[in-house]
């Protein structure tokens, strides 16, 4: 579904664009989709509007798996900072995540609720992963949920538009970062 509306009090939740998950998505459709995300935190910055900047640190405790990267090492020192482009501002929340949804012990539902969010619009890396284990449960939360679908990105392209395509429609609206900022710029 398209984007119909923009409610009085949106925020921003931006997934893991961050040092060691940038770095490593350099094609073309991940930089165009920072460039979009970066471009959608300043706009809600400029309007007033809460920005959510999400990074993950690992995964849940007690799992036994290997690890993704096919080693036991530790992750770089930097691995987990947000990337320079999204310009963090003192006014922005930040969140850390260890497993695929913003939302599972990280008290980001509380604080939504406390900002007086109703709406939440989504962005980031990977598609499939991290931002759709998120809209589904800001969904799951009562949530109107719109997903910024040129401003995520996912190393797998087909991955990626199963989640925009089939996925996402039954989870909220979707729009284009231009769309969303038109239709913030259109209701305050």
């Amino acid at each position: 579904m398209t984007l119909t509306a923009i409610d009085r009090t949106p925020a921003l939740v931006v997934i893991d664009l961050q040092e060691g998950i940038v770095a490593a998505h350099t094609d073309s459709r991940t930089t165009a989709a920072v460039k979009q995300a970066t471009h959608l935190t300043a706009e809600f910055r400029r309007h007033g509007l809460s920005v959510i900047l999400v990074n993950v640190t690992g995964r849940a405790p007690g799992r036994t798996e290997a690890q993704r990267f096919g080693s036991s090492a530790a992750l770089p020192a930097d691995w987990a900072d947000l990337i320079d482009e999204l310009d963090v501002q003192p006014t922005d929340h930040l969140i850390t995540k260890r497993r695929r949804s913003a939302f599972h012990d990280t008290g980001l539902d509380t604080l939504l609720r406390d900002l007086g969010a109703t709406q939440i619009v989504l962005a980031g890396i990977a598609t499939s992963s991290g931002v759709e284990s998120t809209a589904r449960s800001a969904s799951d939360y009562g949530y109107h949920v719109v997903l910024a679908t040129d401003a995520m990105s996912d190393p797998d392209a087909d991955a990626h538009r199963h989640s925009v395509e089939r996925v996402f429609p039954k989870l909220g609206e979707t729009a284009t970062a231009t769309e969303i900022i038109d239709m913030i710029e259109a209701t305050r």
